[in-house]
């Protein structure tokens, strides 16, 4: 469970989240929206302490992320909306492996962890391949695997669909069917609801740094317009 409580984050003088209390629980699809500069990303990368709070808390089951950042990025795996600012080896092999290097597993789990995860999202047997040399869907997939490959009980996906082509699209799109699928929770941080709507079991609306929505898909698509977001039904 991702829990935060009258969180606030400045840049500067501005607030870019503005008091924000939100739970989220194990296994469910949420859908993060708003215009451009509402606070989607800053909201995020508070769940793994990738930021820290300038007030209030943000905790993963119960533990305060900034005391617990190691438990936190393990539970709460992060796929940013560039694949390639990640991406820290130049093989997919290496590079999926990165994370369970770094928790201290032995050479055999980490193996099966890279194995596991290529396979899920449809790239078994292509670690040797190098990164540079993928499509952007691919790349994107290898994303997705490098933060499988930590087990965590919640992804969070920044825009992921942004500059795919319909192939591609198709293909991040089916991850998620399948992370669902396993129980794998979801926050997709979005400003297009595109392909998106029917996959989630709810929709958080940001403006401003505040949430100002907070419904299930069938009742926040009547209301996007107070975020910003264009309805995807029309």
């Amino acid at each position: 469970m991702i829990e935060t409580e009258s969180l606030v984050h400045r840049y500067g003088e501005a607030a870019a989240v503005d008091g924000v209390s939100l739970t989220i629980d194990d296994g469910e699809a949420v859908a993060v929206v708003g215009a451009n500069g509402s606070g989607k990303t800053t909201l995020v990368r508070h769940f793994n302490a990738l930021l820290e709070p300038d007030e209030g808390s943000v905790a993963v089951d119960g533990r305060d992320v900034t005391e617990h950042t190691v438990y936190a990025r393990t539970s709460v795996g992060m796929v940013f909306q560039h694949p390639r600012d990640q991406f820290v080896s130049a093989t997919v092999g290496a590079d999926v492996a990165f994370g369970p290097e770094n928790l201290g597993l032995d050479r055999e789990a980490i193996d099966r962890r890279v194995a596991d995860a290529l396979a899920a999202v449809d790239m078994a047997g292509r670690g040797d391949e190098r990164i540079d040399r993928l499509s952007g869907g691919e790349q994107a997939r290898v994303a997705i695997a490098g933060v499988l490959a930590m087990d965590p009980d919640h992804l969070v996906m920044d825009e992921p669909l942004v500059g795919l082509d319909s192939a591609a699209r198709e293909s991040v799109l089916a991850q998620l069917d399948s992370l669902a699928t396993d129980g794998t929770g979801l926050v997709v941080v979005t400003h297009d609801l595109r392909d998106l709507a029917e996959r989630v079991d709810r929709i958080v609306g940001l403006a401003d740094g505040r949430v100002v929505l907070d419904d299930d898909p069938a009742s926040a698509l009547d209301r996007l317009d107070s975020v910003g977001v264009r309805d995807p039904r029309c």
